[in-house]
């Protein structure tokens, strides 16, 4: 077999210390394997080197042939049950370890992220010409996706309707629901809320750490878990949390969950970069704890506790197999019995899209703002300053020298003038660092809130899908065709679906308040140290001069 030959696109950068390769546009590479994992290949370079390097990134050279075709390969035979001719890469599946590679999706931990080739192009932003911030792929802003793992774009209403969403309504799907699998739903119709926790916790995510593994071929950051009921800390990296977010996506239909941290396809082992995405997971994690469903539920307490890898396994498979998701879920919530006004269900549902909209919108403009003011942090302002310092203190020079040969030296003025040049360079720098305590984290609450919006149209449609199939059913019974004693069984199912999603709907208004007050308050906080840091500054810039 001819040796396959690919081209550079696109320049790539390996991370220092790893198995990736460094390629230039343009360079031809010969491939070695293509089996690497999703969306890596490995390759030799001209000068011997090996390594693995993004397929997106590189391009087959087609090298013409005057061989016949091959010979196609013959047709699988008739009947073949798929579950009995298992690969030898399946039938392995089972003995590999948890914590190594038993994952589906190969990036952000234990292995190289899916790459996608780089812009070309870049747009300037609101304030004009600068530097692209490398972390801006991670802030989210101004992209238009939910802000977790971009591959897992789950409708709700889909997932609705393919998990026996007719059925639940119909009354057609039995299962068995246990006492601790229920959830409530409490109050009247004026005040409508889940049940609160009974016992409220935190969980600190905390002391990230680069750790390799296979000989250092692979790499990947683990954070530490611990929470507050137990003080017993597990370890978890970025695709532990990818894979319990699919799962919370796929079992609660009618919970918006709070998106994980945009993927970094580089720069992810760098300081500034790992301490970000930890106080973005720690974002996620303190809305998973403060939501009364999502923070009792078993695969996240699963998630947080569960500190052996063989204890591991059977708790992973028991979730992946879990019969109560989507639609079957709502056999487990317990709501009041009193029938629900369905017009006023309807106007709510209205009202929340309407106010979702808006408030995305708003969301995406700020975090638009944020990112900006950001990268103008750390670029245009901080170079204003430091340049204001630089003539400053070239004066101060300027005056020691003439000083000097006139022998009228005033030394005093021109150490006062120098202080004043260093005082600007200093502000430049704090800039610079600013961000990290104001826009940032306001950042992450924004990102936080901009995934729970995305989610809600979705929630909304299923709301108004299973109020359709109410007044279909009704149209059957006036028609004859369906028994009054069933249309009142739907109606008090869909009247469960609608208690839901109102007790849903209260509870981000909730969050919405005490969430944007807390960060807001903090933010303007810290803007108010930032500016009295420079006001003392300045200050004492000030009293070099003396007091005449």
């Amino acid at each position: 077999m001819s040796e396959l030959k690919v081209q550079a696109l696109y320049d790539f950068t390996g991370e220092p210390g790893s198995s990736e390769l460094t390629i230039e546009t343009g360079e031809i590479l010969t491939v070695t394997r293509k089996d690497v994992g999703e969306g890596w290949w490995e390759g030799i370079n001209k000068d011997g080197k090996t390594g693995l390097f993004p397929e997106a990134y590189v391009q087959e050279i087609k090298v013409p042939s005057n061989q016949p075709p091959a010979i196609p390969p013959p047709p699988l035979p008739e009947g073949n049950d798929w579950g009995n001719t298992q690969t030898e890469e399946f039938q392995n599946y089972e003995s590999v370890d948890f914590w190594d590679d038993e994952w589906d999706d190969d990036s952000e931990g234990g292995g190289p992220p899916y790459p996608h080739p780089p812009n070309t192009t870049h747009s300037a932003g609101p304030g004009g010409n600068y530097p692209q911030d490398k972390y801006s792929e991670n802030s989210g802003a101004g992209k238009d996706n939910k802000g977790t793992v971009g591959k897992k774009n789950l409708n709700r209403f889909s997932t609705f309707v393919k998990s026996s969403g007719e059925s639940y309504i119909l009354g057609t799907v039995k299962l068995n629901v246990t006492e601790a699998d229920k959830v409530y739903v409490i109050g009247t119709e004026d005040s409508i809320s889940w049940k609160p926790i009974q016992q409220p916790y935190l969980c600190l995510v905390a002391s990230p750490k680069k750790e390799t593994k296979l000989k250092g071929l692979k790499s990947f950051i683990a954070y530490q878990l611990t929470p507050t009921f137990n003080n017993i800390q597990v370890s978890r990296r970025y695709k532990h949390f990818d894979w319990l977010h699919l799962r919370l996506e796929e079992k609660f239909s009618l919970i918006p969950i709070p998106p994980l941290p945009d993927k970094q396809f580089s720069g992810r082992y760098e300081e500034q970069f790992i301490e970000h995405r930890k106080n973005q997971l720690q974002a996620f994690v303190d809305s998973i704890c403060r939501h009364p469903v999502l923070s009792t539920c078993k695969v996240w307490e699963h998630f947080i506790t569960c500190t052996d890898g063989k204890r591991w396994k059977p708790g992973k498979r028991k979730a992946e197999k879990d019969e109560l998701v989507g639609a079957n879920y709502f056999l487990a919530l317990e709501t009041p019995e009193t029938p629900i006004n369905l017009l006023k269900v309807e106007q709510e549902n209205e009202s929340c899209g309407k106010f979702v909209h808006e408030m995305d919108i708003a969301v995406k403009n700020l975090m638009a703002t944020s990112l900006d003011q950001t990268k103008k942090h750390q670029g245009p302002y901080k170079r204003e300053y430091q340049k204001i310092g630089q003539a400053f203190y070239s004066l101060g020079q300027a005056f020691s020298i003439e000083d000097a040969a006139s022998g009228t030296v005033d030394k005093n003025l021109t150490s006062a003038i120098k202080k004043t040049g260093s005082t600007y360079n200093e502000i430049g720098q704090l800039f610079d660092e600013q961000p990290k305590l104001d826009w940032e984290p306001l950042g992450d609450t924004l990102h936080i809130f901009k995934g729970i919006l995305a989610s809600f149209p979705d929630i909304l449609q299923v709301q108004k899908g299973v109020i359709q199939k109410r007044r279909d059913c009704e149209k059957l019974t006036f028609d004859n065709k369906m028994e009054a004693s069933q249309l009142q069984e739907v109606r008090r199912r869909t009247d469960v679906v609608s208690y839901a999603l109102l007790a849903e709907i209260n509870h981000f208004h909730s969050e919405r308040n005490t969430q944007f007050k807390k960060a807001m308050k903090s933010f303007l906080k810290e803007q108010m140290v930032f500016y009295q840091k420079i006001v003392d500054m300045l200050g004492v810039s000030l009293a070099e001069f003396g007091d005449d």
